[in-house]
C-alpha cells in the first residue's frame, strides 16, 4: 500500500531566511529515481547543497537541502512537488499528470512561432518565460531578416500536461505577448505536426568541429580550454576511488570535486545509465568550493563490483562527467562565428535541462545579439549528445575574430552553465 501520496515528498521551508528548503522523498526504491529527482530539481533552478539517500533494497529515503540559484528566482514549490512525485514509484498513478505513469506516453509538443523585431536579450527572455511556465524546449530554430526582424520557431512540451486547456493557454499566449511587446507581428501557438519536427535536426557538423567538441582523451592544452573549472588547481585535485573493503555487500564509491550546478545531477546520470544501484549515499561539503560525495553501490545482481576493469571504466565515466558535462567552443562556419555547446544525453533520451536558458542569458550579458540558433541531437560511437548551435551577430562590442574575445565569451558561457 505504500505511504499516503501526500507524504511520499515533502518540502519544508528552512526555519530562517535563507536556510535551505528540505526535500524529504519516502517512497519504493528503483534504480535511477536519484537521476530523475536531481534532474527536476536543476529544472527548477535549485542547487543541491547536501543530501542523504538510503534504502533496504525495497524502500527509499532520501533527503536533500536545497536553494535556488538567483536570489531573484521564484520557484512554484507546489508545482515541484507535484513533479517530484510524478518520477516516484508510489505515485506512478498521478494527479498532476493523469495517466497511468510518468513515462507511459510521451507528452504531445507544440509549436510556438512568433515574428517581431529583435533587440538584445530577446530570445533569453522569451526563453525564461517559458521556463517561468515549465514548458520544456525541445527543438528551437531562430532566425533573423536583413531588415531587422526575427523569426522564431520552438517547439515545446508541457511539463504541466495543461496546455491543452484554455485557461493554461491563455495565460502561456498573454506573458509571451507581454515579452514580444507592441512590435509583435505574429505569435502563434499549435500542436505541431509531426513534419514539423523531422526538419528541425540539427546540421551537421565538419568532422574537426566534432573531433574538438566531443573529444573525451583530451590533452593538456584542450584540458586547460575545455575543462568546466574556475582554474587548473582545482581541477587536478578532482578524484575519484572505489573500495571494497569496507562493506562485505556493498562498494565504496568515494568522490572529492570542485562544486558546480548540477554536480549531484552529472554523477547520478552515469550511475543510472548503467543501471547502479546506490544503497546508501551522501552528499556534503567540506568548504565554500568543494563537494564530498559517498555512495554505496550495487550492480543490478545485488553484487559489488569487483572486476578492476569495470571500476576503471566506471571512475573513468564520472570523472568525464565532472570535469566535462558540457562542452562550449566557439568555431568558424563559413565566415560567421559560431558558438556551440553540447552536453550527454541519458539512455531514456532526456537531455540536461535549463542549458539553453543558460547560454541565452550569458550572451545577454555579454551584449551579443543572436542571428540565428538551434537544437539537434548528435551521435557519436559510444552515446547521444544534445547539441545548441548559435550564430553570434557581429555588430557587438566583441571583435569575434579575436582568441581573446573568443575566450572570454566561452568563459563566461561556461561559468554561467555551471554556477559559478
Amino acid at each position: 500500500m505504500g505511504v499516503p501520496s501526500e507524504d511520499v515528498v515533502l518540502i519544508q521551508k528552512g526555519k530562517k531566511d535563507g536556510e535551505p528548503y528540505v526535500i524529504t522523498v519516502n517512497c519504493p526504491g528503483r534504480t535511477g529515481l536519484g537521476c530523475d529527482l536531481c534532474r527536476i530539481i536543476l529544472e527548477f533552478g535549485l542547487r543541491i547543497t547536501k543530501g542523504d539517500v538510503s534504502t533496504d533494497g525495497i524502500w527509499c529515503y532520501i533527503v536533500l537541502w536545497v536553494v535556488p540559484h538567483s536570489a531573484s528566482l521564484t520557484v512554484r514549490w507546489p508545482s515541484l512537488k507535484n513533479r517530484l512525485l510524478s518520477v516516484c514509484p508510489s505515485c506512478a498513478v498521478s494527479f498532476y499528470f493523469n495517466q497511468p505513469s510518468s513515462c507511459s506516453k510521451a507528452s504531445p509538443v507544440y509549436l510556438l512561432k512568433y515574428c517581431c523585431l529583435d533587440r538584445k536579450g530577446l530570445l533569453h527572455d522569451v526563453t525564461q518565460v517559458l521556463c517561468e511556465l515549465e514548458l520544456t524546449i525541445q527543438r528551437v530554430k531562430v532566425m533573423t531578416t536583413p531588415d531587422g526582424r526575427v523569426v522564431d520557431l520552438f517547439f515545446i512540451t508541457d511539463s504541466m500536461d495543461l496546455l491543452h486547456t484554455k485557461q493554461r493557454w491563455d495565460d502561456t499566449c498573454k506573458q509571451l505577448h507581454s515579452v514580444l511587446g507592441e512590435s509583435c507581428i505574429i505569435c502563434d501557438l499549435q500542436l505541431a505536426r509531426p513534419e514539423y519536427q523531422t526538419q528541425l535536426g540539427v546540421s551537421s557538423l565538419p568532422p574537426e568541429v566534432a573531433e574538438e567538441i566531443f573529444n573525451c582523451e583530451l590533452s593538456d592544452k584542450e584540458t586547460r580550454s575545455q575543462a568546466l573549472s574556475p582554474d587548473l588547481t582545482k581541477l587536478k585535485k578532482a578524484s575519484v576511488m572505489i573500495d571494497n573493503s569496507l562493506s562485505p555487500a556493498h562498494t565504496l564509491l568515494q568522490i572529492h570535486c570542485v562544486d558546480q550546478k548540477g554536480l549531484l545531477y552529472d554523477i547520478m546520470r552515469p550511475l543510472k545509465d548503467c543501471n547502479i544501484q546506490i544503497a546508501y549515499g551522501r552528499f556534503s561539503s567540506n568548504n565554500k568550493d568543494f563537494r564530498e560525495v559517498d555512495l554505496f553501490i550495487q550492480q543490478t545482481d545485488g553484487k559489488k563490483i569487483v572486476d578492476v576493469d569495470k571500476q576503471n571504466a566506471l571512475c573513468s565515466r564520472l570523472k568525464v562527467e565532472m570535469l566535462h558535462p558540457l562542452r562550449v567552443i566557439i568555431a568558424n562556419r563559413g565566415p560567421d562565428t559560431e558558438l556551440l555547446v553540447a552536453n550527454p544525453v541519458e539512455l531514456s533520451g532526456k537531455g540536461r535541462p535549463r542549458v539553453f536558458y543558460d547560454v541565452t542569458l550569458a550572451l545577454k550579458v555579454l551584449g551579443i545579439c543572436i542571428f540565428s540558433a538551434e537544437i539537434g541531437r548528435h551521435s557519436t560511437p559510444d552515446r547521444e549528445w544534445e547539441v545548441y548551435r548559435f550564430l553570434l551577430d557581429e555588430s557587438c562590442d566583441f571583435q569575434l575574430s579575436d582568441s581573446r574575445a573568443r575566450n572570454h565569451i566561452v568563459d563566461r558561457v561556461r561559468r554561467t552553465l555551471m554556477g559559478w
